[in-house]
């Protein structure tokens, strides 16, 4: 989809540091942003600085751990900008824990935020980019889709479920103006866990890769726009060794083991609490 001008994108997430320069860039390319996420200050005073710059945009609060919500959360932002032409599965949660010290709700709030609610709302904007002849969905995964780390299982599993979700969607859509994506980024400088480890001085390995905020945002609406099947983002050398694994199971459990460490300390205290 090269031109996002007067294109209707639902952002999840858009309270967040990434879903915010994603939305400032959506703007700046003409397109009406449904502004999606669980800060009504946030997304308001959001809405009203894209809105300043000549964009039209629409706060719409809603909760994607309420699956049962989700059908009305479209329902709102159709009504207020038209019909949905881009679908960007932004919003993510994570916890680090030992995997048997996560509790089952804990456990059915990531799957239901990371993968279930993308599925959803994938499912609910579908037909309406069929009927209209185009349309695109991008999912933010991230690099532990890839290889997965120690005490990160439900986050690595449901970000993973989204690279499996958009390569079957691509084939099954195959041959249609629908366009699907998938961006995985590494520890994104400014934004998320990462920066939460910064502030607490934990220093993370150069194995896990790292991105910015703008970089990513750039990435994730370049996507659409080129319709990039899969990026990877998180520096050439971590690129590099991404690709090994796919080549070498024994080497992908190596990277693993050494990119752990930096989430056994964040389980460690949590399992303390």
């Amino acid at each position: 989809m090269k031109d996002l001008k007067e294109r209707t994108v639902l952002l999840t997430g858009a309270s967040g540091g990434i879903g915010k320069r994603v939305a400032r860039r959506l703007a700046a390319q003409g397109a009406r942003v449904a502004l999606v996420g669980r800060q009504a200050d946030v997304l308001g005073a959001l809405a009203e600085e894209l809105r300043e710059s000549g964009a039209k945009a629409e706060p719409i609060l809603g909760d994607l751990a309420d699956a049962a919500g989700l059908d009305d959360l479209v329902d709102r932002a159709e009504r207020a900008l038209g019909p949905i032409d881009v679908l960007i599965n932004n919003a993510g949660v994570e916890l680090a824990a030992a995997f048997t010290k996560y509790e089952p709700a804990e456990l059915n709030w990531i799957v239901q935020v990371n993968l279930m609610a993308p599925m959803l709302l994938t499912r609910r904007v579908l037909p309406g980019m069929v009927e209209r002849g185009g349309g695109h969905v991008l999912f933010v995964s991230t690099g532990a889709a890839k290889v997965a780390p120690a005490f990160q299982a439900p986050y690595a599993a449901t970000k993973a479920g989204l690279v499996s979700l958009a390569q079957s969607l691509r084939a099954e859509y195959h041959g249609t103006p629908i366009g699907f994506s998938v961006v995985l980024p590494g520890f994104v400088k400014g934004d998320g866990m990462y920066q939460v480890w910064v502030d607490q001085g934990v220093r993370a390995s150069a194995l896990l890769g790292s991105t910015t905020v703008d970089r990513i945002a750039g990435k994730i609406v370049g996507a659409v726009r080129r319709n990039k099947s899969e990026v990877l983002d998180m520096g050439m050398p971590v690129r590099s060794m991404f690709a090994t694994t796919q080549l070498s199971p024994a080497f992908a459990d190596r990277m693993a083991r050494r990119m752990s460490p930096v989430f056994r300390k964040q389980a460690s205290v949590r399992d303390r609490l």
